[in-house]
């Protein structure tokens, strides 16, 4: 039996006395018989089994993510809000008890076998009680966790865009009133920032562990769910993704510094971060799906240790730095040192990554991530790459490549970074490039691709990298 968990489950106070691994997903199905939650795929891609789950932020609201539930370990509803699609009926809304995100779906033919539509209306009752941006844009992109495959996306479309322009309020901090008021959701979500804070402040949380033996330290749990899920239901577990240590974004002695307990989401939203990597929204919508990204953190996602691990290649190339801590003992590791050989890592037993540096951007550098996958989006790269530069006067002082896909681990490319410092950002130099990488790489025939498919796809994603940060001097043409 795993220690006493306790949370808001749509309007009740849950003790939650099971396994800290068990999914919640299981938990709201079997133990609560909340079946509108669907069991999907069982890893993270259908979005069958969305759930929201709101959680204090500093200034005393509550911020809404969507999660799917099927990789969500129980342990980590401790202290938040977690709402099922039975959580958001108004009663007494209406003659046919539709909300307007359900009737938006149900009026524009949205909806066919039913299955997966509790999913959509989870994902975009997301979108209403959080989004930034009220826009039909930003609407279709709350559901790209979702998938429909009987009633085609279309309609499913129509039904986001009208949502996103029946809401009022832009100022996030004014919507769950306004939403409440309206009919959109259940007033009781008015009095949830206030049941948690007491939620929080008289049940003090003593840890996550179940079972017997060694406890491992997980992040999302967004690969070990998918992996292993009946062994993680009686693992003995450190659940890290709210660990307040662990969490943040922010600029410290000219350096970048990321807690790695960091979501990929709030990576994407850091003002910090767009500020310095004016592309970061499109890279991070190359990482996986909207519930994902909000659930996968950025230590896991290095200790992962996948040779194709988006982050990882995203920070190999800013030559980050990490810190690991083994109770008191801390010590620094580069990045790039981490990995001694496939899913083999210069990490002792006991330690954990605390945080995650780099140096902060100048106005020479120039960054960009590409990827390559079966689907444009939420999958895995058949080869994925980023390129640093620092450039001064249109000549290039130095640089760092970094590829996934093309060795046993995240591989930064050691001769051809060194051999770009003095050369022109230029065509040539991209013609260079991509050739020095070619020798530098050892990629494997795989699901993912054949081997010569994959160093066809390296050398085109450097091309893709100075066409992409220098379109006046190195155009496609000149490449071709």
């Amino acid at each position: 039996m795993g220690s006493e968990i306790r949370f808001i489950l749509n309007d009740d106070e849950v003790v939650a006395r099971k396994p800290a691994g068990r999914t919640v997903l299981d938990f709201v199905r079997r133990d609560r018989r909340l079946v509108g939650t669907k069991v999907g795929c069982r890893e993270g891609d259908c979005g069958a089994c969305t759930v929201l789950v709101g959680r204090r932020a500093e200034e005393g609201r509550v911020r809404y993510r969507s999660m799917t539930s099927c990789l969500m370990p129980l342990g980590n509803a401790h202290g938040a809000h977690v709402v099922t699609v039975e959580g958001l009926n108004v009663d007494g809304l209406s003659p046919d008890g539709l909300n307007p995100v359900q009737r938006a779906m149900a009026e524009e033919g949205a909806t066919q076998c039913g299955f997966c539509t509790v999913g959509f209306v989870v994902s975009l009752a997301g979108f209403c009680l959080a989004a930034e941006e009220i826009t039909a844009e930003e609407a279709v992109a709350a559901i790209d966790g979702n998938i429909c495959r009987c009633t085609g996306y279309k309609s499913i479309e129509r039904a986001a865009a009208r949502v996103s322009a029946a809401l009022a309020p832009a100022d996030v901090e004014e919507r769950v009133g306004w939403l409440a008021s309206n009919g959109w959701i259940p007033a009781s979500f008015v009095s949830i920032p206030g049941r948690l804070a007491e939620l929080g402040a008289s049940v003090p949380y003593e840890g996550t562990a179940s079972g017997t033996g060694r406890r491992g330290s997980v992040g999302g749990g967004t690969d070990l769910w998918v992996q292993r899920p009946e062994e993680m239901e009686g693992a003995p577990v450190d659940l890290l993704l709210d660990d307040p240590r662990l969490r943040g974004i922010r600029e410290e002695g000219g350096r970048i510094v990321l807690g790695a307990s960091t979501t990929v989401q709030e990576m994407r939203e850091s003002p910090l971060l767009l500020r310095l990597f004016p592309r970061l929204k499109r890279h991070l919508k190359l990482v996986s799906s909207t519930p994902i990204r909000n659930m996968a953190t950025l230590g896991g996602n290095l200790v992962n240790a996948s040779p194709i691990g988006d982050l990882t290649i995203f920070l190999l190339a800013l030559e980050a730095e990490l810190l690991l801590a083994d109770g008191e003992t801390r010590r620094r590791l580069p990045l790039a040192d981490l990995y001694r050989g496939y899913k083999e890592l210069d990490l002792a037993t006991d330690e954990r990554v605390v945080s995650i540096s780099f140096a902060a951007p100048g106005g020479g550098t120039r960054f960009n991530f590409e990827k390559v996958s079966k689907r444009t989006h939420l999958d895995i790269a058949s080869v994925n790459s980023a390129l640093r530069l620092e450039v001064e006067d249109g000549v290039i002082r130095e640089g760092t490549l970094a590829a996934g896909g093309v060795a046993p681990v995240p591989f930064r490319l050691p001769a051809t970074s060194a051999g770009l410092a003095g050369r022109p950002a230029a065509a040539e130099t991209a013609r260079w490039a991509a050739a020095s990488a070619l020798e530098e790489i050892a990629p494997i025939s795989d699901v993912r691709g054949s081997a010569e498919y994959k160093r066809l796809l390296l050398r085109q994603l450097v091309y893709a990298h100075f066409v992409e940060l220098f379109p006046e001097t190195v155009p496609v043409e000149a490449l071709l």
